[in-house]
């Protein structure tokens, strides 16, 4: 009951005719909601397990970056370990990239279906509450296409499904001033997310490879795996 069937919903900001405005602004409201709700701390526990033995120096591509809080706060995090982190950011909207891009070394406008990048030519190919936005046959193919990429480890953050996280994001939206579209989006977007054994199955259909799964604080997820043929 408290985990009910994955919903497809409908979210506004995924109408590519929304105002850059609005879209800067709701996607404001996820970077705060991320700091403060537990989407940044999932992020950076699977990227810093991801980099750790990864050397002096690596490439992170983030997919789907948004505002690019998590390349921006991980590349910040490698600096404090020693490592020199070039971050990429991908996203299908040009008003964000030029927001993010301060966060970031290098800002990609692409779809995140066709990366424009070499096999196996990055360490680290993450993506983070950009999953559930997916039917399953492209969800599938957007995981292919991250392990293709990635030459040490791909990792997803998303959300876990949850009554209680639905209504939790609801309740909090108000105190934290939030857009109604980020409020609106943000229930359809936790009634979208996974469960471990559904994030492992999409994973597995889409590399054969299997994946760490963890449930984090917040009502996230996230999983880690090495790429096929990494070099």
């Amino acid at each position: 009951m408290l985990t009910p069937a994955r919903r497809r919903g409908v979210e506004i900001l995924d109408d590519p005719g929304v105002d850059p405005a609005v879209r800067e602004r709701s996607i404001a409201d996820v970077t705060r909601s991320n700091r403060v709700l537990g989407g940044l701390r999932a992020g950076l526990l699977a990227v810093g397990d991801a980099v750790a033995g990864i050397g002096a120096s690596g490439t992170l591509l983030d997919v789907g970056t948004g505002l690019a809080d998590i390349p921006g706060a991980a590349e910040r995090a490698a600096a404090r370990a020693g490592i020199a982190l070039t971050t990429i950011g991908v996203d299908e909207a040009p008003s964000l990239l030029g927001a993010a891009k301060r966060r970031l070394h290098h800002a990609v406008a692409a779809n995140a279906l066709a990366l424009p990048f070499r096999d196996h030519s990055i360490d680290v190919v993450m993506c983070s509450q950009l999953l559930h936005h997916f039917e399953s046959a492209d969800a599938v193919r957007l995981l292919a296409e991250m392990d293709r990429v990635a030459r040490r480890a791909v990792i997803v953050s998303d959300l876990r499904r949850s009554v209680v996280a639905a209504m939790a994001f609801w309740l909090v939206s108000f105190p934290l001033r939030f857009h109604r579209v980020t409020r609106h989006d943000g229930v359809v977007s936790v009634m979208r997310g996974f469960t471990a054994a559904e994030l492992d199955g999409l994973i597995r259909a889409a590399t054969g490879t299997v994946p760490v799964v963890r449930r984090r604080l917040g009502f996230r997820i996230t999983a880690r795996w090495s790429p096929r043929m990494a070099a």
